[in-house]
């Protein structure tokens, strides 16, 4: 009889680990059946809201491989709106409800991939079944919402809920679609992911955009009529709306897992090893939003919901599945996103991460110019820094501006990555041209800043 491999969530954790297994083992040799309940497979949950705004013109181009291509090429027998209910680790098999035709199914494993993903956050105020209210976590709700859009006649008015990444991302998608958009954020900022003066510039270009951002307003329930959602209620008084989208977060998606037993770590994923086994529990294996991880810099653990990762961390389990060997690394906390043309990127510490860390540093921030200050199109990023005292060790960076801002990022994450000092990062060997970057990029400029801190 043939090994059996069941995955437990068809995106892009659980398919990548399905994927690797199957290249490293035969069809004979490994039967793999993978359970989701929704209708798609490995598709971009992060492309979502420039699809909802009308820049990507199908649904479908959002879809990475769908389930013939893992039926046909990989051989996987991919079960869509399959709930997984129950994981019994004892006598190894899991019980899925059937969504679609009712009933329910059990089927027997040897090796498991738990690739659950992430849950949203969703307060009490959040749980009605009034229409006209969205979150836009999968490509189902993404459908959902878009179909909302498009009625007849068209929403005006739009509240968004949260001002983080898909926060900033459906306001940025509702402004384009010709709808009035208020921000709706608890915290003093949004984007919470870079520090409150970076956070500032990103609050400040948003109002500059048109988008009407309201902080440090808390939430406390929706108005109604008629079974539709009208207005947002906050302790600042109502805010209209005839779409209201949720981005309040999300958080790992355990709780099958923990009901099968597998553990928790403290930052509230399912704990694996190096090579992305679970701990302490033979032949299960996670991967992606539902499993914690090492921060590179903190050595601390934590959760960081991105796609990256899961494809990533599902490759290396499914490599081991294979018989082959791999680890994964770690994570620095590396991300961008924009608001229309405005771009923001950040990676390793911020400055409350690097204190609850134990760390001594200084943060510096650099105003410079994407471009030549002559040639056309020049406009003005800001970096910053937060450098470890007295060594000099990168901790952390943030990037706000305008075009060819955010990537830049990238040059930042790969010094953080090696352990590089901001001396050492003044020598860098940057590209240089006018219409890409000044004599002195803005990042050698926060470098150079950065050491002039360090020697006051």
């Amino acid at each position: 009889m043939a090994e059996r491999l069941i995955v437990v969530g068809a995106d892009a954790g659980g398919m990548a680990a399905a994927s690797q297994a199957r290249r490293r083992r035969g069809r004979d040799d490994l039967e793999i059946v993978a359970f989701d309940r929704g209708r798609f497979t490995s598709y971009s949950a992060c492309g979502i809201p420039y699809w909802i705004s009308g820049l990507v013109d199908e649904r479908d181009d959002l879809v990475a491989r769908d389930p013939a291509t893992f039926r046909d090429e990989y051989h996987v027998d991919v079960r869509l709106r399959h709930e997984v209910t129950a994981i019994d680790l004892d006598r190894r098999e899991v019980v899925a409800r059937d969504l679609a035709g009712g009933g329910e199914v059990r089927e027997r494993f040897d090796t498991l991939v738990y690739a659950t993903g992430a849950t949203p956050v969703h307060p009490e105020w959040a749980r009605t079944e009034a229409a006209g209210v969205f979150g836009v976590q999968t490509l189902d709700d993404g459908d959902a919402l878009r179909d909302w859009l498009e009625r007849d006649p068209a929403p005006r008015r739009a509240v968004v809920v949260g001002g983080g990444y898909i926060g900033v991302e459906m306001a940025e998608a509702l402004i384009v679609r010709g709808l009035s958009v208020t921000l709706v954020e608890q915290a003093d900022q949004p984007m919470s992911t870079v520090d409150p003066d970076m956070a500032g510039l990103v609050a400040e270009a948003m109002r500059g955009l048109g988008i009407d951002v309201r902080t440090g307003v808390t939430v406390t329930g929706l108005e109604t009529h008629d079974g539709r959602v009208t207005g947002v209620c906050t302790d600042a008084g109502e805010f209209p709306a005839d779409v209201v989208v949720l981005g309040l977060g999300v958080r790992p998606n355990t709780a099958l897992g923990e009901a099968a037993g597998l553990p928790v770590g403290p930052s509230g994923g399912i704990r694996v090893d190096r090579r992305m086994r679970v701990v302490g529990v033979d032949g299960v294996w996670a991967a992606g939003d539902c499993v914690e991880t090492l921060h590179r810099v903190s050595g601390q653990p934590v959760t960081i919901p991105l796609g990256t990762h899961a494809n990533k961390q599902g490759r290396v389990a499914g490599i081991n599945i294979g018989g082959g060997y791999a680890t994964f690394p770690g994570v620095i906390g590396t991300a961008v996103t924009k608001v229309c043309d405005l771009e923001v990127g950040r990676t390793g510490l911020r400055e409350s991460d690097a204190t609850a860390a134990g760390f001594q540093f200084v943060s510096v921030v650099a105003e410079s110019t994407n471009r030549a200050g002559y040639y056309p199109g020049a406009r003005t990023m800001s970096v910053k820094l937060i450098a470890e005292k007295p060594g000099g060790r990168l901790l952390g960076a943030q990037i706000v501006g305008w075009s060819e801002a955010a990537k830049r990022i990238d040059t930042l994450a790969v010094a953080l990555w090696n352990g590089m000092t901001v001396d050492a990062m003044t020598g860098l060997d940057l590209g240089y041209a006018p219409p890409y970057a000044p004599v002195w990029d803005p990042v050698l400029i926060a470098a150079r800043k950065a050491v002039d801190a360090l020697e006051e």
